[in-house]
């Protein structure tokens, strides 16, 4: 896997990947930015909640589950020091489908969380406090 942040100007970045996709990252006015691009950290949630979500959505459909929706939902709290790291991160999901199986969602969750979310694992690792819950709606 490979990345490169390139330096626009003040606090903005702009990110790319390997796979040939782009991002800007900037900060606030009040620390130089002119507040046009995710900040570096919401990018950590937001890697977060996709490779997490990419866990449930595969799990439920492999598991034939007809699944229709699924939305993360990721609140943090970060240290009020430098570096200013993130100490709590929840993720609600909420997962609409027919006929889903409460059951069936809390496993892709828990599987998820446990065993193949490299994101969320590693957060927890680093000590972060990794928690989640969910959902289900029927359509």
């Amino acid at each position: 896997m490979q990345a490169t942040v390139k330096w626009i100007d003040g606090v903005m970045f702009v990110g790319e990947t390997g796979s040939g996709h782009a991002v800007v990252m900037d900060g606030p006015v009040d620390h130089g930015g002119r507040n046009i691009g995710m900040r570096p950290m919401e990018m950590i949630l937001l890697g977060l909640g996709g490779c997490s979500s990419f866990d449930v959505v595969q799990i439920l459909q492999k598991g034939r589950n007809d699944v229709v929706k699924c939305v993360a939902e990721i609140s943090a709290e970060r240290v009020d020091a430098v570096p200013s790291v993130f100490s709590k991160i929840h993720l609600h999901f909420v997962v609409s489908g027919k006929n889903l199986k409460t059951s069936a969602v809390e496993r892709a969750v828990n599987l998820s969380a446990e065993k193949y979310c490299s994101a969320s694992i590693m957060l927890g690792k680093a000590g972060v406090e990794m928690t989640h819950d969910f959902e289900v709606i029927e359509v």
